[in-house]
C-alpha cells in the first residue's frame, strides 16, 4: 500500500464503521418511562379502527370498523359503524353499552376481567403507568421509532379470560392492539390515528 492510498483506505475503513455503528445509535432502546411520557403528552386524541375478532368456532373472522375518541384522563369512545352500530363509552369507572335500542350501565368494580381489558387501553393511552402495572406485568422492546408493548394479567380473574395483550406502536402513537384471550381466542385492532382539525 502506497502513502497516497493509506488515506484513502483509512476514509473508507472510517465511512464503514459509521454505518455500521449508526443503525446502532438510531435504534436506541425505549424505557417504559419513555413511552408513558410520550403517550401523556396528547390529552386527547381520535382515531379511525378495524378490528378482526378470531373465534375457534368459525371458519372466517368478524370484523368490524369505527371510530376512537379518548379524552384524558378516564373517557374512551369506541363507536362501531360497520357492520352494525354499537358504542361503548368508559367514562371513569362507568362503561355504557348501546346497540339498537338496548343500553346497559355497567360499574367496572363489579366485572374485573372486563375493566382489565378496557383500562389496558385507556391507561396506554392515557401514558398512566401506574394504573397498567395495578393489573399487568409490562414488557416493552424496541425504540422509539417502532416498539411492541406487551401486558400480561398479575389477577387470577383477569388472566382466567385475557392471557395477553400486545401492543406496538411508534413515538406517541399506538398502531394496534392484539388480544389473546385464555381460551385461544383472539381479536386484533388496527388504528389509525386522524390528524386535528386546522
Amino acid at each position: 500500500m502506497t502513502r497516497h492510498t493509506r488515506p484513502r483506505f483509512r476514509l473508507w475503513a472510517l465511512v464503514w464503521l459509521a454505518l455500521l455503528v449508526s443503525p446502532l445509535v438510531q435504534a436506541a432502546p425505549l424505557s417504559i418511562a419513555q413511552l408513558m411520557a410520550g403517550l401523556a403528552k396528547s390529552p386527547q386524541g381520535a382515531a379511525t379502527f378495524t378490528e378482526k375478532k378470531f373465534i375457534s368456532i368459525l371458519e372466517q373472522p368478524i370484523e368490524s370498523s369505527g371510530e376512537l375518541l379518548f379524552i384524558a384522563p378516564a373517557r374512551l369512545e369506541k363507536r362501531t359503524l360497520k357492520p352494525k352500530p354499537e358504542t361503548m363509552v368508559l367514562d371513569g369507572d362507568t362503561l355504557t353499552l348501546e346497540r339498537g335500542r338496548r343500553k346497559h350501565v355497567l360499574q367496572l368494580k363489579d366485572y374485573p376481567e372486563v375493566a382489565g381489558m378496557i383500562e389496558s387501553i385507556r391507561a396506554t393511552l392515557a401514558g398512566d403507568r401506574k394504573a397498567l402495572e395495578r393489573v399487568y406485568h409490562l414488557a416493552l422492546d424496541g425504540s422509539q421509532e417502532r416498539w411492541t408493548l406487551v401486558l400480561t394479567p398479575l389477577d387470577p380473574k383477569v388472566g382466567a379470560v385475557i392471557a395477553r395483550i400486545r401492543m406496538e406502536g411508534a413515538k406517541d402513537v399506538v398502531r394496534s392492539v392484539e388480544i389473546l384471550q385464555a381460551d385461544g381466542d383472539r381479536s386484533l385492532m388496527t388504528i389509525e390515528k386522524q390528524a386535528p382539525p386546522q
